[in-house]
């Protein structure tokens, strides 16, 4: 399996010259901040020797000018070094908030795209994890973890070539630790990578349980449930804690391994290079360049613990990103584009099937519905009426059968364009955390202020509107939450009203609603579904009484068809419902006109 790093690198191929960049400026930063160890012992060359220092070779005898030159060749060395600190920090950081933004937002237009089912099989708050926890995560590596091992590296190439330079002998003393370093480095890192991936998925699964119970808030206050919800996320989080230990236990022993390895190979320099500096092989300003530098390139391997536990911290969150991003779209885009002014609204379902998982919802089911025409779908719960509205949206697609708008298949159409043609007014209406003009032109950038109100009013929503704090302008809150349900539902029909879709599904529109706000809903109704192709799904049957035809389904299957009157009359299932839901069937039948006669 390719490497998450790579698939990384591949996936922001726009960024490799930013990269680059900042990878420069990291190694020049690095390489001015080498040479003041270089100049130190060029200065103390210069005390000791005199006019026989190193910097004489150049032409400069006299020591005061030697040192002159010195002082300002570090004051250009710092000043480069600070200035290339600064370069490689904002192009690093850049780089990091710009893919870090990039990646979430393409993550996200991805998830958008992904099909309904592919929701119902995952955890919010595990989806939540990745599209933040784990991409922050990402940018914190880059942010420093990237610059730091450049820097290693460059820092480690620069001293053993003045090693060399300087003396073979120490050079090899001095690079010794460095592969061992570097091998229990990667000796930990590879065990550290499994234990971050678990403790990735524990992190999903406690920003799971928060976000449900957060959601669930009031369901968890109503039913006292506080000390059960405490104890779950108790055990959701000790989980995490366990995770993150267990990668701990490892991380944490790095740093005291490396710091035994750098004290070999510091000792080994003071020493032997101490030997060689009293017996006159090398000079007393080399000495002093070698024990600095050695501290200059052993030093920085302390570094490796952090960045070892950072970098796998971030691979297994660019692990999880790639993976959400190579999530396959099964339902296409693309199409054939569609203007909704054009379409009249004709449906046909053509022997439509469809399960979930393995439990069957439609069965062979086949309809035709007239362009204009109203036509609602009644029956108990799990007959399969929302799936036959989610299979007109894409939501799914269906196992077998086709469904046809106006003599064309569904996936022809393109898909935005196809759904832009239909307006959807669900049970639990959608509202964004938004004001209730934004609510209602939602989707809609462009409706002007005096369409939405004309909306509003049509869908007798103006009222309570006005009485509003302010007004259209009032914020609803988290998922409409500062509205009352029938507040909801009716911005969400003048949602519908102002899209003027020339296809209209109501799911259950009125079901959750007062008797009083079912009245206002349905006059609006009655006005909306004029001259369009509308669908309603209802429990209530007093909501469908004047559709041109009802659908009764039961067990995935079509088992009876006709108008209100037509079904009544038949005796047969919708018979039954109505007689459930009007309590006619608890009313005793009429006594006969005679016996009534013989009581008088």
């Amino acid at each position: 399996m390719t490497h998450p790093l790579r698939r990384l690198f591949d996936h922001a191929r726009r960024y490799r010259g930013e990269l680059a960049i900042a990878s420069l400026f990291s190694v020049l930063n690095k390489v001015f901040d080498v040479l003041p160890e270089v100049l130190i012992g060029m200065a103390v060359d210069v005390v000791v020797s005199k006019k026989a220092s190193f910097m004489a070779r150049f032409g400069v005898r006299e020591p005061r000018d030697q040192l002159l030159w010195l002082a300002g060749g570090t004051v250009l060395i710092w000043v480069c070094e600070s200035l290339f600190e600064y370069l490689y920090a904002l192009r690093w950081r850049n780089l990091a908030q710009n893919l870090q933004h990039d990646l979430r937002m393409e993550a996200y237009r991805h998830v958008q795209r992904l099909e309904l089912a592919w929701f119902e099989q995952r955890r919010t708050g595990s989806l939540m994890s990745i599209l933040n926890d784990d991409i922050n995560q990402m940018e914190r590596f880059l942010n420093g973890g990237a610059n730091d091992l450049i820097q290693v590296v460059t820092g480690s190439a620069l001293v053993g070539a003045v090693f060399f330079t300087l003396t073979k002998k120490i050079a090899v003393l001095a690079l010794i630790p460095i592969p061992l370093i570097v091998y229990g480095a990667f000796w930990f890192q590879a065990r550290l990578a499994s234990r971050y991936a678990l403790v990735r998925d524990a992190a999903g699964l406690l920003n799971s349980r928060l976000n449900n119970n957060l959601l669930g808030i009031a369901t968890i206050k109503a039913y006292t449930a506080e000390g059960f919800e405490a104890r779950q996320v108790q055990t959701a989080s000790s989980d995490y804690r366990t995770a993150n230990s267990a990668a701990i236990r490892f991380s944490a022993a790095i740093t005291p391994i490396i710091r035994m390895a750098i004290l070999a190979g510091f000792t080994a320099t003071l020493l032997y290079g101490g030997f060689l500096a009293l017996r006159g092989e090398i000079g007393v300003g080399s000495y002093s360049v070698l024990v600095y530098l050695t501290q200059r390139l052993l030093w920085p391997m302390t570094r490796l613990a952090d960045m070892t536990d950072l970098y796998q911290r971030s691979m297994a969150s660019v692990e999880r990103v790639m993976n959400l991003l190579e999530t396959p779209v099964t339902i296409g885009y693309d199409g054939q584009p569609l203007d909704s002014l054009s379409v009249r609204g004709a449906l046909s379902f053509d022997n439509v099937s469809f399960a979930y998982a393995d439990r069957p919802t439609l069965c062979d089911v086949s309809l035709h519905i007239e362009a204009g025409q109203t036509v609602a779908f009644v029956g108990s719960t799990g007959s399969g009426k929302s799936t036959l509205v989610k299979l007109l949206l894409r939501f799914y697609e269906p196992q077998s059968g086709s469904i046809r708008l106006d003599g064309t298949p569904l996936a022809t159409f393109a898909l935005q364009d196809l759904r832009g043609a239909i307006g959807y007014v669900a049970q639990d209406s959608f509202l964004a955390d938004a004001t209730v003009a934004e609510n209602i032109a939602y989707g809609l950038a462009n409706a002007a202020r005096e369409d939405v109100v004309a909306a509003a009013v049509a869908a007798e929503a103006h009222e309570f509107i006005m009485a509003l704090p302010s007004g259209y302008d009032t914020g609803v809150g988290e998922r409409g939450q500062k509205l009352s349900g029938g507040q909801r539902q009716r911005i969400a029909l003048a949602r519908a009203i102002l899209k003027n879709p020339p296809i209209l599904v109501l799911d259950e529109a009125t079901s959750a609603v007062d008797n009083e706000t079912e009245a206002a809903i349905q006059r609006s109704l009655d006005r909306l579904v004029l001259g369009r192709t509308s669908l309603i799904i209802a429990h209530r049957l007093s909501t469908v009484r004047r559709a041109h035809l009802i659908h009764v389904l039961e067990g995935g299957r079509i088992v009876e068809s006709g108008t209100h009157e037509s079904l009544l009359a038949r005796g047969g299932q919708y018979q039954s419902l109505w007689r459930l839901q009007t309590g006619e069937a608890a009313l005793p039948l009429p006594a006969p006109r005679s016996a009534l006669m013989a009581l008088q």
